[in-house]
């Protein structure tokens, strides 16, 4: 997934780092590799997946990416609850200001992996996206607001009503310029 931003981890969002511990955990013995086969395999360090595990580290998406292709699985499998409903969405980022978020809302194979996204900016508020690894490609639609994307090849400005597919192998922002929350659903295709 081109999610590349540090999991910002909140009071509110403590519980996905408790699944995300459980669920590597699961994985990574299922697949019988020990945590420096892992490492090994994802280019992840051990001193990483051993935080992780622990439930008390912060990690960028790309990581979590890295991780879930080397164990065989897909994201989702990584950070979703395996006791909630198969719908329930997962906050997967929050901003600064606890006023933007992106929840995975449903995922589908592709490829790999089709993801559903809803995001949430707040007036002024930026979220920075990696390059994707491969042959990527993203769309989004913005549902409230005004949505700017900082792509490599030029900026792009949504209205409300507006959607754009784009390919996510550079890094690219999504940008809030306007004074009122922004909402925008975003299509990962892996």
């Amino acid at each position: 997934m081109a999610l590349s931003n540090i999991m910002h981890i909140s009071e509110r969002q403590a519980p996905v780092l408790g699944h995300l511990a459980a669920n590597l955990k699961r994985l990574r013995q299922h697949a019988g590799l020990s945590q420096d086969a892992l490492a090994k395999a994802s280019g992840v360090s051990r001193r990483m997946l051993v935080a992780m595990e622990s439930g008390d580290s912060n990690v960028s998406l790309s990581t979590l990416d890295r991780i879930a292709a080397a164990l065989g699985v897909m994201l989702p499998d990584l950070i979703v609850d395996r006791e909630a409903a198969a719908h329930s969405p997962v906050l997967a980022w929050q901003g600064a200001s606890g006023a933007s978020q992106a929840h995975l809302l449903q995922s589908a194979p592709a490829s790999r992996l089709a993801e559903l996204w809803q995001w949430r900016l707040a007036p002024g508020e930026r979220y920075r996206s990696e390059a994707a690894p491969g042959d990527w490609w993203e769309m989004v639609f913005v549902l409230d607001g005004r949505l700017t994307i900082a792509l490599p090849g030029g900026t792009v400005v949504l209205a409300a009503g507006q959607s754009h597919a784009y390919r996510a192998d550079g890094a690219f922002d999504f940008v809030n310029e306007g004074d009122t929350p922004l909402r925008f659903l975003r299509n990962v295709v892996i």
